[in-house]
């Protein structure tokens, strides 16, 4: 670890902090196979501590120390900044006072995250990163054993991800679902029970599927507002659906998915 003190936020060597709040450039600047940003000690440590290189850090004086426990260790600078410039680079107030700029790993296959799992959380085209920040949180919080992320779903690198979830975005097993048809192959060749959760004439509630329970689950959720898509409700083996009172429908996707995974859990 290099500690570098920075006081121009035009500094090039910030680049990778910069305009972080504009979405348009996060998803320029975030390739599969490049970067993602980590925010607050709590965060940038999970990653560390699941095998993440970090590529650089945003530091600012108080938190020095706190990041010597993290990344000591390695081979990476450290730029020290005022709260001036790190606010300057980075659009916003960095109350947390660390960030990271983290190398991206490469994904693993459906077949791998999902070996040897009993409970597997799909979240198919959710583009809310909160949403699905949150949703890998509950994840990690219910013993869902790995997520699967469809190829038009909200990254759950992006920052915002990340930092709504904790840090388990690094707890979890995930990857990317690259071709639906093959994802469900794999489920039902690994012997995995598809319940997709939606609000269908047939859907059978949620407590009738935990009574007919299989030993492997894969639970389905979709976008707020559209829901799922009728390829992944033909797919799946059951569809399922939450009872709700009061004259609400359905709760936010987020809400939905703990319900179902404490359900479900063993």
């Amino acid at each position: 670890m290099e500690l570098i003190s920075v006081a121009d936020a035009a500094d090039p060597r910030l680049d990778d902090y910069r305009g972080l709040t504009d979405t348009a450039l996060r998803t320029l600047r975030e390739p599969p196979d490049g970067l993602y940003i980590a925010e607050s000690t709590k965060v940038i440590a999970r990653a560390v501590a699941a095998g993440h290189r970090p590529r650089s850090l945003l530091v600012q004086e108080r938190r020095i120390e706190d990041v010597r426990g993290i990344v000591g260790a390695l081979d990476v600078p450290v730029y020290v900044v005022p709260d001036d410039v790190a606010e300057a680079v980075t659009g916003f107030a960095v109350h947390r006072g660390t960030i990271a700029s983290m190398h991206r790993p490469q994904l693993p296959t459906v077949r791998e995250v999902v070996q040897g799992a009993g409970l597997v959380l799909i979240l198919e085209n959710i583009g809310d990163h909160t949403n699905v920040g949150a949703a890998f949180r509950a994840a990690a919080g219910l013993g869902a054993d790995a997520v699967l992320v469809s190829p038009g779903g909200a990254d759950p690198l992006y920052r915002r991800s990340v930092r709504v979830s904790m840090g388990t975005v690094f707890q979890v097993p995930w990857t990317r679902i690259s071709d639906w048809t093959e994802t469900v192959a794999d489920l039902h060749a690994a012997g995995f029970d598809i319940a997709a959760l939606a609000l269908e004439d047939d859907a059978i509630t949620l407590d009738e599927y935990v009574d007919l329970r299989r030993e492997r689950v894969a639970v389905v959720m979709g976008a707020e507002g559209d829901g799922l898509s009728r390829t992944a409700i033909d797919s799946a083996d059951h569809v399922v659906t939450i009872p709700m009172s009061g004259g609400v429908d359905s709760l936010n996707v987020a809400s939905a998915a703990a319900v179902a995974l404490w359900a479900l859990k063993r």
